[in-house]
């Protein structure tokens, strides 16, 4: 049984990410065999927001993408029989990304991620990313287990 949430200090017993590119700051929802939920707070002093864009400051959609796929990881190394905590997930593909609205210093990026299916080492998930109740990102992402 996991205990939620997930505060980034137990977030880095599970993943190898590390400032500047944890993109997750806590896990509020976990269900085995189904879905995994996070949160991540977008803040004026991140440093992508340095270059992009100075006079208007917008998250890079893949760095949105990244945060989902580090949902994905997460997802993968607590679900039963998942993922070696030891072994390395690696971003391995996404399909029917869409973005619909720029996430700006300020949001908090709700984080969900869907188990479509899994074969062996590879992970397929939904991923959804939403601020406020409104869907800014989504697509499928793969990853992959390598030892």
């Amino acid at each position: 049984m996991i205990e939620l949430p997930l505060t980034v200090e137990k977030i880095q017993e599970v993943i190898p990410h590390r400032y500047p590119f944890l993109l997750v700051d806590r896990v509020v929802e976990f269900e085995d065999g189904k879905n995994i939920v996070g949160l991540k707070n977008v803040t004026v002093n991140e440093p992508f927001f340095n270059g992009h864009f100075p006079e208007r400051p917008i998250m890079p959609g893949v760095l949105i993408l990244e945060a989902l796929a580090q949902m994905g990881v997460l997802y993968s190394r607590l679900r039963t029989d998942g993922a070696d905590r030891k072994g390395l997930s690696v971003f391995a593909g996404a399909d029917k990304v869409r973005f619909r609205r720029p996430v700006v210093p300020g949001d908090q990026l709700k984080l969900e991620m869907i188990e479509v299916k899994r074969r062996s080492t590879l992970w397929v998930m939904e991923g959804i990313a939403t601020v406020d109740g409104e869907e800014v990102a989504s697509g499928l992402l793969r990853a992959a287990e390598i030892p």
